[in-house]
C-alpha cells in the first residue's frame, strides 16, 4: 500500500535485550523505547499500532507525546480510564485474576515454562484458533529462553507493584486529539467489551470497528480484515 512499517517486538519479548528488575519495564521506559525507534528511523511523526501491551503503550503515547504521533490505531487494547472503571467491575475484575497472580515472585515462571512452555501453547490455542501450530511453538521456545518469562511479566508487576499505573494515573489522562481507530474483538476472553463504552470522552476523532466473532488476537484470527481495516480507515482520513 506504499507505507513504511516498523515493527518491533516489545522490550523482553521476541529476540530483544531482557533488562533485570521491574523497573526497566515502567510505562515510562516503555514510551521511551517507542521515541528511540522514532528517533531512530528517523520520523517526527507516526501511525501508531499496537495491540495488548503494545495498544497499552501506544494509548500513553499518545497522550504524553502528542507530537510524535500523526495517528492512532489500537486492537483490543483497553483505554486506561475506561480499564479502571471496569475492573472495579466482577465482569472484568474475574477475567483478570492473572494480573494478581504474576505479581508472585517465580511461581508465574514456573507454572507457564512446565513442560516447555506447554500453558502458553494452551492460552494461544484458546485465544487465537486460526494462530499456525508453528507460530505457536516460536512463541512458546522464545518464552522458555532464559530471563523472557521475568521480562514479559515484570510488564504487570511494573504496572501493578511498581506503581506505573498509578504514577499515571496521577498525572491524568489528558484528551487524545489524533484520528484513532479502535478495532475490537467481541469474543476477548480478556477483556469486556465495556471498555468500549465512554472512549468518546478521552479521543476526538474516535472510530470503533467492532467484530462480533473475533476475540483478543483479531490480528491473528483475521490478518487479512484488520489490515484492510487499517488501510480503508487512514485513506478516507487523508482524503478529507
Amino acid at each position: 500500500a506504499g507505507y513504511r512499517v516498523l515493527a518491533p517486538d516489545l522490550r523482553g519479548y521476541g529476540s530483544t535485550t531482557r533488562p533485570t528488575g521491574i523497573d526497566a519495564y515502567r510505562i515510562e521506559s516503555l514510551m521511551d523505547d517507542v521515541t528511540g525507534l522514532l528517533n531512530a528511523a528517523p520520523v517526527q511523526r507516526a501511525i501508531l499500532v499496537g495491540h495488548d501491551w503494545g495498544g497499552i503503550i501506544a494509548w500513553y503515547y499518545a497522550m504524553r507525546h502528542a507530537d510524535r504521533v500523526e495517528a492512532l490505531i489500537i486492537v483490543n487494547a483497553p483505554h486506561p480510564a475506561c480499564f479502571e472503571r471496569e475492573v472495579r467491575h466482577w465482569r472484568q475484575l474475574h477475567r483478570s485474576w492473572y494480573m494478581a497472580f504474576f505479581q508472585m515472585p517465580w511461581l508465574p515462571e514456573t507454572v507457564l515454562s512446565a513442560g516447555h512452555g506447554y500453558m502458553i501453547g494452551e492460552i494461544f490455542r484458546r485465544m487465537a484458533e486460526q494462530m499456525p501450530d508453528d507460530l505457536i511453538q516460536l512463541y512458546r521456545r522464545q518464552a522458555c529462553e532464559p530471563g523472557a518469562l521475568t521480562a514479559m511479566l515484570n510488564y504487570y508487576r511494573a504496572a501493578l507493584r511498581g506503581g506505573g499505573a498509578l504514577r499515571q494515573r496521577r498525572l491524568g489522562y489528558p484528551t487524545i486529539h489524533v484520528p484513532t481507530l479502535v478495532i475490537w474483538g467481541v469474543q476477548d476472553q480478556a477483556l469486556v467489551s465495556q471498555n468500549l463504552d465512554g472512549l468518546h470522552d478521552f479521543v476526538d476523532d474516535l472510530t470503533v470497528v467492532t467484530d462480533a466473532d473475533a476475540g483478543h488476537f483479531l490480528h491473528e484470527d483475521k490478518p487479512e480484515q484488520v489490515t484492510r481495516d487499517m488501510l480503508m480507515w487512514w485513506q478516507n482520513h487523508e482524503r478529507t
